[in-house]
């Protein structure tokens, strides 16, 4: 699929987010370098991976990955175009039947739209192209949304590693009591792993994982109005008759 635009609102929410809590602290009189801990950043980010990974498969995670994308540029997804893209099919087949649809498989790149056209161009029958295309939209829907609940997942689990870092840090300090001078690190490593572990569920990881299914309900719509549109015409409905009942999608 085409790309939109970049989606400037995630660009916006993230300089927003970073901004609201380095602005925070520099009026508060901190130091923003206070807030760059490295080991607090391997310890959270680094845990957090980790914990994920034992809770999904190596596919399923990679495509959680490469869904990130999503949240900056979604595919093409415009439901105007796609009303209109099959009423004209519809069209098509009431002025020269089924077959007349052929034609147009040889320039469709979306594979599910090829496919339901490629079913009813073969004569399927409304039910069995319904039943086809639904099994594969059921099959979309859970291994793209699985792959999605990777962030929130990472959501879920970076909190508890903040804490877990926040200890390792109190445990640092504790051990060095008789040594003052490396008590300041420790508790900075501590504080700070907590915020990173909160910080990045809340501010990254969780939205993150709701503008990937955002995106994915909208190709849902998509492919659900495609087959609405395909049986329609499979029952030979007026093309009129075809179109409002896709507009219902929309509104």
């Amino acid at each position: 699929m085409k790309n939109l635009p970049i989606d400037i609102t995630t660009f916006v929410g993230i300089i927003i987010a970073l901004g609201a809590i380095i602005g925070g602290q520099v009026l508060e009189g901190g130091h923003v370098s206070t807030l760059m801990q490295l080991t607090a950043f391997i310890i959270v980010i680094g845990g957090t991976m980790g914990a994920v990974l034992i809770q999904y498969s190596l596919p399923v995670f990679l495509l959680g990955l490469k869904l990130v994308s999503w949240a900056f540029v979604p595919p093409r997804v415009v439901l105007e175009e796609v009303i209109e893209q099959i009423t004209g099919w519809g069209n098509t087949a009431r002025r020269g039947g089924l077959l007349s649809l052929e034609p147009i498989l040889v320039e469709m790149q979306d594979p599910f739209m090829k496919k339901g056209l490629q079913m009813l161009v073969d004569g399927a029958e409304p039910e069995k192209l319904r039943e086809a295309l639904e099994v594969e939209m059921d099959a979309y829907d859970e291994h793209y949304r699985l792959s999605a609940k990777v962030w929130e997942s990472a959501g879920g689990y970076s909190p508890t590693i903040g804490i877990i870092g926040a200890v390792m840090g109190l445990i640092h300090v504790m051990e060095n009591l008789s040594d003052p001078s490396k008590l300041g690190a420790g508790i900075a490593v501590a504080f700070v792993a907590t915020i990173y572990g909160v910080g990045s569920a809340n501010l990254f990881f969780l939205p993150l994982s709701s503008k990937i299914k955002s995106v994915i309900g909208r190709e849902m719509v998509k492919r659900q109005m495609v087959v609405d549109g395909l049986v329609s015409i499979a029952n030979g409905e007026n093309p009129r008759l075809i179109d409002t009942k896709l507009r219902g999608f929309i509104t």
